[in-house]
């Protein structure tokens, strides 16, 4: 798809123009897959990757190739898996908490030293920004780092014994088994790592297949996860989802579903395991965030929030702003300062200084964000923001929507794309009523500066989503904050702490607390008989 508007007519490059240091040496190809703490070599069909970054003659960039593994790669990684955590006598779930925090630290140092790769790769395949690629691995590593020192302290903190009603018991956390992590295409690192990485250290073996953009990234970590881990606690698969997770949930062996999508991907899977009541799932699922921007809010800061809130990485985040109700009072000058900083924002490829809109990865996304354009243009809205919707083959400059009503697609769809629908209301009831029909309930920003209306909605929405923001966006981090959702937005709640808990199960020795069962229980400690039953104190 092309465009009349000759401005974005070179917004594409040729190989030569780009800058040395983010040329790719040749095209990736593939084969390599870890399976049973050994890195096979595929021989079979392979899978194209193609990058959202076009040249000027409007082809896309080929990448290269990952391997198309077939249901017995997938049952060798169940296998492998199953054997490894061998019901939890395996050596992994066996082994002291300090023990696997050096495995995880020992992996983080190997994948530090890859960070140069794995960020040029994360620019080539989804098209994020280098200030935003960079800052997703340093992210990551930082998440790892934070996961340590919370599983530090619950171990210390799990480390005393209680005495009650004649009992003398310990409580720690188990792992659940084997465990099936899947992320998403926008942050094909960092939120895969936010399951992947706790069910690891809580001592699960894993088996793993990356979005389906965002593949060859994981690629120079391969080594690391094998040289880091006991065999078969890590498993890579690469391929059709439907053909490879299917007959895997079918097993009813897979004992914990990780995932970060759609919900109807994940109810699907859900579905397919014959033991619902034996699985434990971990989702975090879409969004249609909005935020209510009151007649008294600083505009300054609504529209600074705003623009960032819903166009950051081309909009392409679960949390982003993806409708704006704006107050009638104020939605001219609203529209006016927000339509400039968007027409201000800086297009074009990854590498470029500042650059914040850039190529979308999805095949077809462009035409699936017209289709929306077209839907509400056609039912009274209209582009207010100039150069509005214009398309280069992968790329869209942003579009601002006005007004938006119900009876529009953009009003109920998450477009996860720089399309912003805004509209008006009058009476605070009416976003209040967006929220509560939606099925939807991650989160939502409210803008303005009455105490009293401020409260009122925070009591309201408290009650419809999961994080309640102030003046600013919606937004994952701090990561040691809960990070979940409500309805059909998510299912259990990550964070660097309530993550460790997802992963894991309470379990408890206890005794009945008399001379003989205290002698028991002082040898176990003394002579460090037991890796569950310690006082052990990790520093």
């Amino acid at each position: 798809m092309k465009t009349n508007n000759k401005k974005y007519e070179n917004i594409f490059t040729s190989i030569e123009e780009i800058p040395k240091q983010f040329q790719l040496d040749g095209e990736i190809s593939q084969d390599e897959y870890l399976i049973d703490g050994s890195i096979k070599h595929w021989k079979g069909q392979k899978q194209d990757v193609y990058s959202p970054i076009c040249l000027k003659d409007g082809k896309q960039v080929k990448l290269g190739t990952y391997p198309k593994l077939t249901q017995n790669e997938a049952h060798q990684a169940l296998d492998s898996a199953m054997n490894a955590y061998n019901h939890g006598m395996g050596q992994w779930p066996q082994m002291k908490v300090e023990e696997r925090i050096k495995a995880v630290e020992k992996f983080t140092f190997k994948m530090i030293e890859k960070r140069e790769e794995v960020v040029n790769l994360l620019m080539w395949e989804i098209g994020k920004s280098l200030k935003d690629s960079q800052k997703e691995f340093d992210r990551t590593v930082d998440y790892i780092k934070d996961t340590i020192e919370a599983l530090k302290n619950l171990d210390r903190k799990n480390s005393q014994l209680e005495i009650e009603s004649g009992i003398l018991a310990q409580v720690k956390r188990s792992p659940l088994g084997v465990t099936l992590c899947m992320g998403p295409f926008n942050y094909p690192l960092n939120e895969t790592f936010t399951t992947l990485i706790p069910a690891l250290i809580m001592g699960n073996a894993v088996i793993f297949k990356p979005p389906k953009f965002g593949v060859l990234l994981h690629r120079p970590l391969l080594e690391a996860f094998r040289d880091s881990f006991p065999k078969g606690i890590v498993n890579t698969l690469y391929g059709s989802g439907e053909e490879l997770l299917t007959p895997l949930m079918k097993s009813g062996k897979i004992d914990v579903l990780a995932f970060i999508g759609s919900s109807k991907v994940a109810s699907t899977m859900e579905h397919h395991h014959p033991k619902p009541n034996r699985l434990r799932s971990v989702l975090s699922l879409e969004a249609k965030n909005a935020a209510i921007v009151m007649p008294d809010a600083n505009l300054e800061v609504a529209v600074n929030e705003c623009v960032t809130g819903s166009l950051s990485y081309n909009g392409q985040r679960c949390t982003a702003l993806k409708i704006l109700f704006v107050h009638e009072n104020i939605v001219g000058s609203f529209l006016e300062q927000f339509n400039a900083k968007v027409d201000a924002i800086k297009y074009g490829m990854p590498w470029d200084k500042d650059v914040q809109i850039t190529p979308l990865p999805e095949s077809n996304k462009t035409t699936y964000l017209k289709d929306l354009i077209d839907d509400a243009t056609s039912k009274g809205a209209k582009i207010v923001n100039k150069d509005g919707g214009t398309i280069k083959n992968t790329f869209m400059f942003p579009a601002v929507l006005y007004p938006v009503n119900k009876d529009m697609k953009v009003y109920h769809e998450e477009q996860f794309g720089p399309v912003v629908p805004i509209l008006t209301y009058k009476d605070i009831h009416e976003p209040m009523q967006y929220l509560m029909e939606s099925n939807y309930g991650q989160q939502v920003s409210i803008f303005g500066n009455n105490s009293d209306e401020i409260a009122k909605m925070i009591d309201s929405f408290v009650n419809q989503v999961s994080r309640v923001n102030i003046n600013a966006q919606c937004q994952r981090g701090p990561d040691i904050f809960p990070f979940t959702g409500r309805k059909d937005s998510a299912q259990s709640t990550l964070s660097v702490g309530d993550a460790l808990r997802a992963f894991s199960i309470r379990s408890m020795v206890a005794i009945k607390n008399n001379s003989e069962n205290k002698e028991i229980v002082t040898n176990i400690l003394r002579d460090h008989k037991s890796n569950f039953l310690s006082t052990d104190f990790i520093l």
